[in-house]
């Protein structure tokens, strides 16, 4: 390989590890905020391991989601009612679950959802 080829294959990986991080912060940004179906934790769940190790408790103010890393704080607003609530998260979502997010049962008290189990929110990361 001469000098010449040297130079732009430098060039090229230089433009290509931009481009790879420029979507990685796109999928980010993207990740940011999102809209859709929160529901909330069952009593089962009460006392048991979480995903991140800590003991489930229905009155924290914690949430379950399948993207954001733990320790993430979010707000969480019901779309239909306009009341939010900040939820840091510890948990991942059970398989197949649709939602964007499961909430205790102390938050979807504060989101005015908790009787009925489900609500269309948005999602957005504070921290």
């Amino acid at each position: 390989m001469n000098r010449r080829e040297v130079v732009k294959l430098r060039n090229f990986m230089g433009a290509s590890i931009v481009a790879v991080a420029l979507t990685v912060l796109g999928t980010v940004q993207t990740a940011r905020a999102e809209q859709g179906i929160a529901t909330r934790y069952s009593d089962r769940f009460q006392g048991k391991p979480t995903a991140n190790g800590d003991k489930f408790d229905q009155e924290g103010l914690t949430a379950a989601h399948n993207k954001l890393p733990f320790g993430t704080k979010v707000k969480v607003t019901n779309l239909e009612n306009n009341k939010s609530v900040e939820l840091t998260i510890n948990d991942r979502m059970a398989p197949g679950n649709r939602g964007v997010i499961d909430v205790t049962r102390r938050a979807a008290r504060k989101l005015e959802f908790g009787k009925k189990g489900h609500a269309h929110v948005r999602v957005d990361v504070v921290q």
